[in-house]
């Protein structure tokens, strides 16, 4: 079996908080002096404890703020559903053009236009305004992630970042860096998107930002030979997770493949939000190529639909597993369906329940 597939010992309690605080306060301490350190300190939390369970509040309300403009989008067009108080033929007709606006897509939508309207009849609805729990809960259902989605963090992982030019990829994976490091895990980053000019400075900066190690290759180097090295090197420093940058390319590779099945490996694509559906289309591709275990969502926050969430999740049983909702490194967050339906329909509270 290989090194990757072996659990990992368990972690001590409060996994180095105060040493990772220590690095953010010397950071801050030369912002004034180096203008790429005044840029980390802009981007990194204050305060590790923004990625613990108790501060999920804190986390629900950054990730309100990031979606702003999808939570607008949706109670305006809801409301305007909602305003009307009979359910006809009409009130179906503009759920169904306000949905696939969302980018929801077809498919999902006539699903749970079906189920809205077998509950209608089932529970003897004749206002409008009933339906608005029945439609939350219906796109709540749809969402939800397993237990087992974030078992990679707590057992010694292989994590390949795959995605297109422009979506983020390489930002994504120095937040992800970054939040894993913060939780007390020992990170290593691997350079194998080879082929991309300038990816390897991009990833280098990102991991000087996040405080984790790198290993990077040559321009037009093969992709495989890097993540070779960079299994040896995490072997040798037992590293806890490894994070690998690639275009997607080695799913050619055979016995570089065989050998990565042995390993507890995630396969993670990098989407940008604001595309709609054709951020489907890319999950598709991908997924064909390299069967996919999750995928990273960027730039909710630029977004005034965010229906694609829904779509991916619904349509193709991948687990949206994170989300990025802003520019600084707290703002990739751990995708919670409750916490993300209560965010586009305005509900209060983290894990409220409509």
């Amino acid at each position: 079996m290989g090194f990757f597939s072996r659990k990992k010992e368990q972690q001590p309690a409060n996994n180095d908080y105060a040493e990772a605080l220590a690095k953010l306060t010397a950071i801050a301490d030369e912002a004034e002096k180096d203008p790429i350190a005044r840029e980390l300190h802009e981007e990194t939390p204050v305060d590790g404890r923004l990625y613990k369970d108790e501060n999920k509040q804190a986390l629900f309300e950054r990730l309100k703020t990031g979606m702003t403009r999808t939570r607008e989008n949706f109670s305006a067009g809801l409301s305007a559903i909602f305003t009307a108080s009979e359910i006809d033929d009409d009130f179906y007709d503009e759920l169904e053009e306000f949905l696939i606006g969302a980018d929801v897509g077809a498919v999902i939508t006539e699903e749970i236009l079906d189920e809205l309207r077998d509950k209608v009849k089932e529970q003897h609805l004749k206002s409008r305004a009933d339906c608005r729990n029945l439609l939350i809960d219906s796109i709540r259902s749809r969402m939800e992630t397993g237990e087992n989605e974030y078992k990679f963090e707590d057992m010694t992982s292989v994590v390949f970042v795959i995605g297109v030019n422009g979506v983020g990829k390489t930002t994504t994976i120095g937040k992800l860096s970054s939040k894993l490091s913060l939780m007390g895990k020992k990170v290593l980053v691997a350079g194998a998107d080879t082929f991309r000019a300038a990816a390897e400075d991009q990833l280098k900066v990102w991991a000087e930002r996040s405080g984790v190690q790198i290993v990077t290759g040559k321009d037009g180097q093969d992709p495989a030979s890097v993540v070779y090295d960079a299994c040896n090197a995490a072997r040798a420093r037992g590293t806890d997770v490894l994070i690998i940058d690639t275009a997607g390319r080695l799913h050619n590779k055979k016995n570089l493949m065989d050998e990565l099945a042995k390993m507890n490996r995630e396969n993670l694509l990098v989407l940008d939000a604001t595309t709609g559906q054709n951020a489907l289309n890319q999950a598709r591709e991908f997924n064909e190529a390299a069967p996919l275990s999750g995928i990273i969502l960027t730039k909710m926050d630029g977004t005034a639909k965010g229906g694609i969430a829904i779509a991916i999740q619904a349509q193709m049983g991948i687990p949206v597993k994170y989300i990025g909702v802003g520019e600084k490194i707290e703002d990739l967050q751990k995708f919670n369906a409750s916490d993300f339906v209560n965010a586009i329909f305005d509900v209060e509270t983290a894990d409220d329940v409509t």
